[in-house]
């Protein structure tokens, strides 16, 4: 029962802060989701055991993973030129070089370690700036937070859906292999859940089209399913149960963040393919 409080006050907390760091002010959004970026790299680092002794290193990697957060901030919200991603290029050259002085045993895993935390946890996040920044008119950008909701909202239903439906009706295993407790069953019943905020979404911006929310709907429930398996992936090779301890009662950060990791991608893609135009 004291379990389950905490971790009902921590989902609570977790949620509000998430959706009003995206709804309020884009500043807000830069600074949580500047930490969160870090803070999932930091993670990650400690979850593979990547730079175990040398925390400076690590600490190099995570402050340059949010960095690259920082500056696509910038970039996407024109307040600033490609240049600033000059830093971050400096940053990957560093990455190769200092693997020549530090005389690990498996260099190539360390720089694929590295590199893979860059991709996997900062790369997704600073995509979500483009979703936040629309441009409107030539020279214009408009703080448009209806997308990068949807997308949290569309994985958080969808969860809630396949936990519900899955528990009663679940039969049919999705990737046993992976995460067993799956089932195609929980798959459709959270889609379904997507499917219906897309909807709501779709009322309050019809100028979109309820196609296209359905569409973005579709597309981050497949993905973040994707998602949650490649993290379940990822801990079971590792021998761990949780990514880590940082949210009491839910893990880590990549506990709660591995479908959006997936997601904000295969949403963007969609997005710009249909929706949103340069």
């Amino acid at each position: 029962m004291k379990n389950f409080i905490i971790r009902t006050i921590t989902g609570i907390i977790f949620v509000a802060v998430l959706v009003s760091a995206i709804y309020f002010h884009s500043y807000y959004f830069l600074v949580v989701f500047g930490l969160i970026t870090g803070l999932t790299l930091w993670e990650f680092y400690g979850l593979t055991k990547h730079y175990e002794k040398a925390n400076i290193e690590r600490f190099i990697s995570s402050a340059g993973g949010a960095y690259l957060f920082i500056a696509t901030f910038a970039y996407a919200n024109a307040l600033t030129d490609d240049q600033v991603f000059l830093p971050y290029i400096a940053y990957l050259i560093y990455v190769f070089v200092a693997g020549l002085y530090h005389k690990d045993n498996n260099p190539i895993n360390n720089w694929a370690l590295t590199l893979l935390a860059q991709i996997y946890c900062a790369a997704p996040f600073a995509i979500l700036n483009f979703l936040m920044a629309i441009p409107n008119t030539p020279g214009e950008i408009v703080y448009f937070p209806y997308f990068a909701l949807s997308i949290f909202i569309f994985v958080w239903l969808n969860d809630t859906g396949a936990y519900l439906i899955g528990s009663l009706f679940g039969r049919r295993k999705l990737f046993e292999r992976i995460s067993p407790n799956k089932s195609w069953e929980g798959f459709f019943g959270g889609l379904l859940f997507a499917a219906g905020a897309s909807q709501v979404f779709a009322w309050f911006h019809p100028h979109i089209g309820w196609t296209l929310w359905l569409g973005l709907a579709v597309t981050v429930v497949i993905a973040g399913t994707w998602g949650d398996l490649v993290e379940s992936l990822i801990k079971r090779t590792l021998g761990v149960k949780d990514s880590g301890n940082l949210l009491p009662g839910h893990g880590g950060l990549l506990d709660r963040f591995d479908s959006v990791l997936l997601a904000i991608p295969a949403a963007y893609l969609f997005l710009r393919l249909f929706i949103i135009q340069s």
